[in-house]
């Protein structure tokens, strides 16, 4: 696949229209994974859309290819990078990495005194976290908010996360503090 032939950006409200099929396909890599997501409404990423909060990616012929959106805690000192997908006919080309990439630096430009943080049960977004400066955590090193955890009920492991007293679950957490220089 050609470098060229995807295109990579900020999305705009015109894109709302990949919302279904962008649900569709985390719910679906949930399942193929055997992992567990908090499933998004559709008003919610339309939202994120719309606030100029949300990466898209797409072919030259707007075939829908990836996507990832950004949330702030705590009266903005936290972001969350979410919702990393790429469609499955466009994994392994580099696309993730491209979509991570901007939505970090959105969310730096966004909330520079931030502490920027993901969680994930995904390999890939692990590493890609990690070459970006992330820092493995416990959950209490990020958001109290409740409104974040909140979104963690309609994923199939929530009653890990309860049991334990939101001490650990089998998602990652992972930090990029915000007072980490740039080299």
């Amino acid at each position: 696949m050609e470098e060229d032939s995807i295109v990579t950006r900020i999305a705009i409200p015109a894109d709302v229209k990949y919302v279904y099929q962008i649900l569709d396909t985390m719910e679906a890599g949930a399942k193929e994974r055997g992992t567990g997501i908090a499933r998004r409404p559709v008003q919610y990423l339309c939202r994120k859309i719309y606030e100029g909060k949300a990466v898209i990616a797409f072919t030259k012929d707007l075939e829908w290819v990836g996507f990832s959106y950004l949330e702030s805690w705590s009266n903005e000192a936290f972001v969350s990078n979410s919702g990393l997908i790429v469609h499955p006919e466009f994994r392994g080309a580099g696309i993730a990495s491209r979509i991570k990439k901007m939505i970090f630096d959105l969310s730096k430009k966004l909330y520079p005194k931030a502490n920027i943080f993901s969680i994930t049960t995904g390999a890939t977004v692990l590493k890609l976290n990690f070459d970006l400066g992330f820092q493995p955590v416990t959950f209490s090193d990020i958001t109290k908010d409740e409104k974040f955890w909140e979104q963690c009920k309609s994923c199939a492991n929530h009653h890990i996360l309860e049991s334990t007293n939101r001490k650990m679950c089998l998602c990652t957490a992972m930090v990029r503090y915000s007072n980490v220089l740039e080299s």
